[in-house]
């Protein structure tokens, strides 16, 4: 007979109950274990507003700026769940990556990011430079997979935009194995479709704290005095 499925207790504050909760979709991602603790969703920003009040598993700090020790610490310090950093790869490269990812996993970061034009070679050296996994964005269909594994990848991140589902399932027909991060889109339907096609955990890009705001100031002009 089969046994009626256990409700979860939810636990909440008197204050702390109005979240940033990630797409229900996402939880049907196989996850990637990491150091004993499974990653399903990721949010992706820096904000630590949004970073403090949501319900992510983990955290994608990787943002449009030459990256800087200032920011990781800050992100990491704030963060009650576990960061990972972006340390450049495109504008940034070479040596400095490597003193932004050693100084990314001394200030307590699970993993570092490094963008889609950053060489083997320095992928490589950034790699054997720290001991936490290093993840690699992939952006199309040209980089050579392989070598990116063989130069220290322990996980990719696929960022293709609307074409992330079919090279996430042209990287899972080659490499049945590797850990997949991907961009999921906004919508429980390409979320689900990225899942589909292979990634094992997904990256959310969730509204600004300005959109989140216009809800909210909507609902006090309603006469809601029920929102923070």
């Amino acid at each position: 007979m089969e046994q009626p499925k256990k409700q979860v207790p939810l636990v909440e504050s008197r204050l702390r109950h109005n979240i940033l909760e990630m797409p229900k979709e996402i939880r049907k991602a196989s996850g990637i274990v990491i150091y004993g603790r499974r990653i399903k969703s990721l949010v992706f920003t820096t904000d630590l507003a949004i970073i403090k009040n949501c319900d992510a598993d983990a955290v994608f700090a990787v943002y449009p700026f030459t990256p800087q020790q200032s920011i990781s610490d800050a992100i990491i310090k704030a963060s009650y769940i576990p960061v990972f950093c972006g340390v450049g790869g495109g504008t940034t490269q070479g040596i400095r990556t490597i003193s932004l990812a050693k100084d990314a996993e001394s200030q307590g970061a699970m993993g570092v990011v490094l963008n889609a034009p950053v060489s083997d070679m320095n992928l490589l050296a950034v790699a054997r430079a720290v001991d936490i996994p290093t993840i690699i964005t992939v952006t199309d269909e040209k980089t050579n997979i392989a070598a990116r594994l063989e130069s220290g990848a322990a996980i990719l991140n696929v960022a293709a935009a609307g074409k992330t589902p079919e090279l996430v399932r042209s990287i899972r027909g080659s490499f049945p194995d590797v850990p997949i991060i991907a961009t999921g889109g906004s919508t429980p339907d390409t979320i689900l479709a990225t899942i589909d096609a292979g990634a094992n955990a997904i990256t959310y890009t969730p509204p600004s704290t300005q959109e989140l705001f216009h809800a909210m100031m909507a609902k006090y002009r309603d006469g809601d005095a029920c929102v923070n």
